[in-house]
């Protein structure tokens, strides 16, 4: 029979979503019971999809829904595991994609960081289309349009500061129109491009066979790093002066290896290997990131204070110095922010600050107050892997030769870092990669997830594989794998609150990665346990509060109830989420894709 949505929906809230926060989970305290006429929906999974459901045929504009017997038992209470991974493909990835165009504009424009009411969106001063495109939708959206200066200098960021505002991404001209290229933003509050994010959502995109996404995704990478000098912390203003974790090498290759071999394709691989190499020489091997012993660190540029962290952020490093002053809090942020004090101290400690933002770990006490001293393992690897992928790519694509690079040069870059990552890194008796701080000239033992990257790109060797895998067991839990060991990690107090990405928190691209380094050396029994442990607790947590997928979980736990720095983004929504997160989405598929396969290879 078919029924009002409307009246369905508020029944449906009155009886079971007792403590109104317009979700029903396993707190509210309803009868978990809901008759439609003879038919009965039973328990909190399937009231909560039936709640979803109705939204969902709300937002079609539907306003009646049939429900039936072969309904409630094929849709609402639908295997948990197929139901989250159609939701990711057939609608998540949807809710997550944006463009910054005239069609795009009103999602980009709906900025819950800014206060202004009128939205900046600045463009490189390398692309005039841009510059006539969006000054031409000014009145209509209620936009401002800045060029950015030839030269950008971490002071002129800076000044710009109190006017934080959106940076223009990849347009093109289709039969005489204007579109935005699109893009995938992480979701919740983030809903810009994000670096390192980008390269975790495209391995789900590619798997959900968004291959033309996915690609897209690459092409504003590009476009960044030809018009801002590199792939950006995320394209806002304020993230001028930093990047991220490099993984444009690994996005090239995995959305090629899609695409049909044939020369326009091969041409876009000539473009796309041609940047990458740019961004490698440009960025990463220049001096200040490129180390005196040959391996690389994060160093973000930039002055004062990074302004997109929440009010309260730095109290606690800022307080010994106002109380010195005789200021408050913030007055002495102001007097630091308009350069009226010096405080070499602070300037020192927001190197460093700003250089975690630049390794996506922020935060963790692994880089606190010496980031920017740290050789990192993980970024190693990644530029390791660059060396690597251009090597192949260079070999298999353009017959050993391309635009005065040759294979055996690439090679030899990767063959040299390797030796270096063994020989500053590994430490025989510990049977670990580690960090090593180039300032005290020794390894920083601090048992990370990020330590074990080397297996992602098959750098040990099989004895020092089987050593790293009885250490990861120091920081496998119920839900997978934390970011840190609770050792490593140290007491957590009033005075030294938790950090997000240490124990007992765990990420997507952590597990993704360990995941496949894993696989790498012939571990499948340990990856197949890590695999179901991280997707069964993502499950597990959707069952119970209706579809929620966030951010990171808290892993010690297996709850999405995490109580560190930020909150939990993801959580945060009324009666649906419409798109997940955007690398715990991926993680997800990414997961049930390597199980079936080894299932599939007993």
């Amino acid at each position: 029979m078919k029924l009002n949505i409307k009246i369905l929906l508020n029944q449906l809230l009155l009886q079971e979503d007792t403590d109104n926060d317009k979700k029903i989970t396993i707190e509210d305290k309803g009868p978990k019971l809901f008759k439609i006429n003879e038919l009965e929906i039973k328990g909190t999974y399937a009231l909560s999809n039936l709640l979803q459901e109705l939204v969902w045929a709300e937002k079609e504009g539907k306003t009646e829904i049939e429900i039936t017997q072969n309904f409630i038992d094929e849709v609402l209470n639908q295997e948990p595991k197929a139901r989250i991974s159609k939701m990711i493909r057939e609608k998540y990835w949807d809710g997550l994609t944006r463009t910054i165009d005239e069609k795009g504009l009103s999602k980009i424009t709906e900025d819950t960081k800014s206060n202004s009411k009128e939205v900046t969106i600045y463009v490189p001063y390398t692309d005039n289309l841009a510059l006539n495109y969006f000054a031409s939708l000014q009145e209509k959206f209620k936009i401002k349009v800045v060029q950015l200066p030839e030269n950008i200098t971490p002071q002129w960021v800076l000044e710009q500061n109190e006017n934080p505002g959106i940076l223009s991404l990849k347009l093109q001209q289709i039969k005489g129109s204007i579109k935005g290229v699109p893009f995938v933003v992480p979701g919740g509050r983030f809903n810009e491009m994000y670096g390192w994010d980008s390269y975790f959502q495209n391995i789900g995109l590619l798997i959900d066979e968004k291959v033309e996404l996915a690609k897209s995704v690459v092409e504003n990478f590009q476009y960044q790093i030809e018009h801002y000098g590199k792939i950006l912390n995320a394209n806002r203003s304020y993230y001028l002066t930093r990047t991220q974790p490099p993984f444009f090498s690994s996005m090239i290759r995995e959305v090629y290896e899609k695409l049909p071999k044939n020369s326009e394709n091969k041409e876009w691989l000539s473009s796309m290997l041609s940047t990458c190499i740019k961004e490698y020489q440009m960025v990463w091997m220049v001096e200040g990131k490129r180390n005196i012993k040959g391996l690389n660190r994060y160093l973000a540029e930039g002055i004062g204070i990074p302004p997109e962290t929440e009010e309260g952020h730095y109290d606690a490093i800022l307080f010994p110095f106002a109380k010195k002053w005789n200021l408050t809090i913030e007055e002495l942020e102001e007097k630091y922010r308009k350069r009226e004090i010096s405080i070499p101290e602070l300037d020192e400690y927001f190197i460093h600050d700003r250089s975690v933002r630049e390794s996506g770990h922020d935060t963790t006490y692994r880089f606190e107050g010496i980031c920017a001293d740290i050789l990192p393992v993980e970024l190693n690897c990644m530029l390791y892997k660059y060396e690597k992928d251009i090597t192949f790519l260079i070999h298999t694509e353009f017959n050993n030769s391309f635009q005065n690079n040759t294979a055996e040069n690439w090679e030899e870059k990767a063959k040299n870092r390797k030796n270096l990552i063994q020989n500053l890194m590994w430490n025989q008796d510990d049977g670990m990669f580690w960090d090593y701080n180039f300032k005290q000239k020794k390894q920083h033992k601090y048992l990370a997830a990020s330590c074990f990257f080397p297996l992602w790109v098959e750098i040990p060797t099989k004895e020092q594989a089987e050593k790293m895998i009885k250490n990861l067991q120091k920081i496998t839990t119920k839900g997978g794998i934390a970011g840190s060991d609770e050792i490593s990690r140290g007491l957590i107090h009033v005075e030294r609150p938790e950090r997000q990405w240490d124990f007992p928190n765990g990420w997507a691209p952590h597990q993704m990665i360990i995941w496949q380094g894993l696989l790498n050396y012939g571990y499948t029994d340990i990856a197949k346990d890590l695999i179901n442990r991280w997707i069964d607790m993502i499950t597990q947590n959707a069952v119970h509060y209706n579809g929620t997928i966030p951010e990171k979980y808290n892993v010690v736990e297996a709850t999405h109830k995490v109580f560190a720095e930020y909150g939990n983004v993801g959580t945060e929504f009324e009666y649906i989420t419409t798109e997940g997160f955007g690398w715990m989405n991926a993680s997800y598929q990414l997961g049930l894709k390597l199980l079936q396969k080894l299932d599939s290879n007993k």
